[in-house]
């Protein structure tokens, strides 16, 4: 929770990576904020009582979200649907604008990674490139964290897709700070 409202303010993008390992980690205790409360947030020993209360209580609103969406299984929240719509859009009226060159050259140079990407996802038709990238990067990110190797070409290819998703966070925040005159 305290992790989620500073990304939400500093970088959209880590901001959905984390939600979506919100989701994950409360699909692998089935939900069950008990559970996850005596074996999860225990664990966190420079946490204050009153800190470890607000976090289980964040979680456990997440878990009815996540139960009253239906995707205790598999999918994502609509708050993080939500931020892929925003960036979307955002990335829309970028490339339909001609005062980011920058901007075109980062996403041309990430497109061709994308289309070899989503030629390879059997679902990539219910979804659109954004989120294509986003999954590279939590899945990538999961790779790493149970130290499974990742091909150098693939390791190359998230740089460039990363590296664009940053981009367009950057300019996220800019024209939440400061509306971007398109």
């Amino acid at each position: 929770m305290f992790v989620a409202q500073q990304l939400r303010k500093n970088n959209i993008a880590q901001f959905l990576i984390y939600m979506w390992q919100v989701e994950d980690l409360l699909r692998a205790f089935d939900l069950d904020t008990d559970r996850l409360k005596q074996h999860y947030i225990a664990r966190f020993d420079q946490w204050t009582e009153e800190q470890k209360a607000e976090a289980l209580e964040w979680y456990q609103d997440i878990a009815n979200m996540m139960r009253s969406e239906g995707i205790t299984k598999k999918g994502h929240l609509q708050i993080c649907k939500n931020v892929i719509i925003n960036l979307t859009d955002l990335h829309n009226n970028l490339m339909a604008s001609h005062k980011f060159q920058h901007y075109h050259s980062v996403y041309s140079n990430a497109l061709p990674l994308i289309v070899e990407l989503r030629s390879k996802q059997p679902d990539a038709d219910q979804h659109n490139e954004l989120e294509s990238c986003f999954e590279l990067i939590y899945g990538l990110m999961m790779l790493k964290m149970k130290k499974q190797e990742i091909s150098t070409q693939t390791a190359e290819a998230s740089k460039t897709i990363s590296t664009f998703i940053g981009l367009l966070s950057d300019y996220y925040h800019q024209n939440i700070s400061q509306p971007i005159e398109f």
